[in-house]
């Protein structure tokens, strides 16, 4: 399963990394991991904050903590638009940046001996704003607080950057490939693994023979070890990586520390290696600019909040020629209307491709049923099915059919003989069938409550059968009311005034 694709990353490889100047304002998103809701702003409009300086409190291990990427000031708190599939806009703070790039004093290298439990592990690096840099972004602190009741017997980490364009992870490898080693073998010494491995890609020669040669002077050979793996979309999905180097499937609906295996990215093992020396949390990120509209590809270390605009501005700015603006690769990217969204930890590329290079829409036409989508899903499923159920609104056969196995890879649309959006009809799926989870959680909810109410009624009433909520039959009421007209008929004239 898979697909050999044109990998399309010299152009932003053939030249060194570079930095992008500090601009004179970034929008920080305060929102991050599975419990945002139990966050909250920990700033107020103009306040001076500095590098480093957390942004947000509160929270458990899966919330990620948002903090500032330079010294400046608090303009505004509000919303504004991010780059995100299903999220166009989010809680952001305006910081005004003062270029002084001041370091908040509080800033100093953790003490990984309190760190007992992998409870207090999960919120130490959660609070370190650290999550997965290959384009998922889960939460680092999640994975970790799961080896509470698996134990970790391997850690993966993952340099495998399949996706075409995308070749942060290949020059972070190439130039700081210590960085990477030592996050690594922090992981293997912090959960407790008995082994270690950095699995890259054959066609990244240069970065492989880099690891090897730092792992050497490392004298780490026992602890950690580089494999290779195939050059084939998606061979960088965690369950796709773990397969193709163990042999080991994860079950469906699990998670690779279910079965023993804690895997991250190599930008996330050398971010927590930077934390571990310096205690400065995840602010900055190395980020692809590519594409033939761009004036000059290549690889640039960004402030997170740093504005697109400004990042195109470092590479000479837009072609005339180009016709699309992206984050992501050309597989799993997400079309961005406005260049004023910021860099976030996902933003691992920013594509600006050519009409040329992405090729005409074509009309979608009816499925043939000839099966290449099933022949390429490397995750096993079966997409015209899925895609049917989709269409035909059977939110209760798309569970059976693994729709949550959807790695949302894209595959399946490359080989499509009849152009069918088949990855965004997934998605869809997914949205509608969580929706309608939550509208039937919302039914058993109020009909519980309903049920609550009925039992107190029936309650009181039997406890007052004889008092004034007693209901009277109707046929009593009308009994009662004509002896009421014929009683006060009865009365002599003027008895009522008496």
């Amino acid at each position: 399963a898979g697909l050999r694709l044109p990998p399309r990353k010299r152009a932003s490889t053939r030249v060194p990394l570079d930095s992008v100047p500090l601009p004179d304002e970034l929008i920080l998103p305060l929102e991050g991991g599975l419990s945002s809701r139990d966050m909250r702003p920990d700033i107020r409009s103009g306040q001076r904050v500095l590098r480093g300086q957390p942004l947000v409190r509160g929270g458990g291990p899966l919330s990620t903590w948002t903090h500032a990427s330079t010294s400046g000031t608090i303009r505004s708190l509000g919303s504004h638009p991010v780059g995100h599939a299903r999220r166009r806009e989010a809680l952001c703070a305006v910081l005004e940046v003062d270029g002084e790039d001041d370091p908040w004093p509080e800033l100093k290298p953790p003490d990984p001996t309190q760190w007992d439990t992998p409870e207090k592990l999960a919120t130490a690096v959660s609070r370190a704003g650290l999550a997965g840099l290959g384009g998922a972004v889960f939460p680092t602190g999640v994975k970790l607080a799961a080896t509470r009741r698996n134990p970790i017997h391997t850690v993966v980490i993952n340099g495998a950057e399949c996706e075409p364009y995308i070749s942060c992870d290949d020059i972070l490898m190439r130039t700081a490939p210590r960085e990477v080693l030592a996050g690594a073998l922090a992981l293997v010494a912090l959960t407790g693994a008995v082994r270690g491995c950095v699995a890259v890609e054959r066609d990244k020669a240069e970065a492989v023979d880099a690891l090897r040669r730092e792992l050497a002077l490392l004298g780490a050979r026992e602890q950690l070890s580089i494999a290779t793996v195939p050059a084939i979309y998606p061979a960088g999905g965690e369950r796709q990586l773990i397969q193709a180097l163990t042999g080991h499937e994860v079950p469906s609906l699990a998670y690779p520390t279910d079965i023993g295996y804690l895997c991250q990215n190599v930008g996330t093992a050398a971010a927590l290696y930077r934390f571990l020396k310096t205690g400065e949390p995840l602010i900055r990120r190395i980020t692809t600019v590519t594409g033939r509209g761009i004036v000059r590809p290549r690889n640039l270390e960004v402030r997170l909040g740093t504005r697109i605009a400004d990042v195109v501005a470092a590479c000479g700015g837009y072609k005339s020629t180009v016709t699309r603006l992206i984050m992501g690769g050309s597989m799993m990217g997400i079309a961005l209307e406005s260049d004023s969204v910021p860099v976030m930890r996902a933003t691992n590329c920013i594509l600006l491709p050519t009409e040329r290079e992405l090729g005409k829409v074509i009309d979608e036409l009816p499925c043939i049923r000839c099966g290449d989508c099933v022949t390429a899903c490397p995750a096993h499923l079966m997409p015209q099915e899925l895609h049917r159920a989709v269409k035909g609104q059977r939110l209760d056969a798309l569970e059976d059919l693994g729709l949550f196995d959807c790695i949302e890879c894209g595959c399946c649309d490359v080989v499509c003989p009849s152009h069918i959006p088949l990855t965004e009809s997934f998605r869809a799926g997914k949205q509608a069938f969580v929706q309608s989870m939550v509208l039937q959680d919302r039914v058993r909810w109020f009909g519980a409550r309903e049920q609550l109410r009925r039992e107190r009624v029936e309650l009181w009433n039997a406890e007052h059968e004889e008092g004034p909520g007693k209901e009277t039959p109707p046929g009593q009421c009308a009994d009662a009311v004509t002896e009421i007209i014929e009683r006060v008929s009865g009365l002599p004239a003027g008895a009522s005034e008496s």
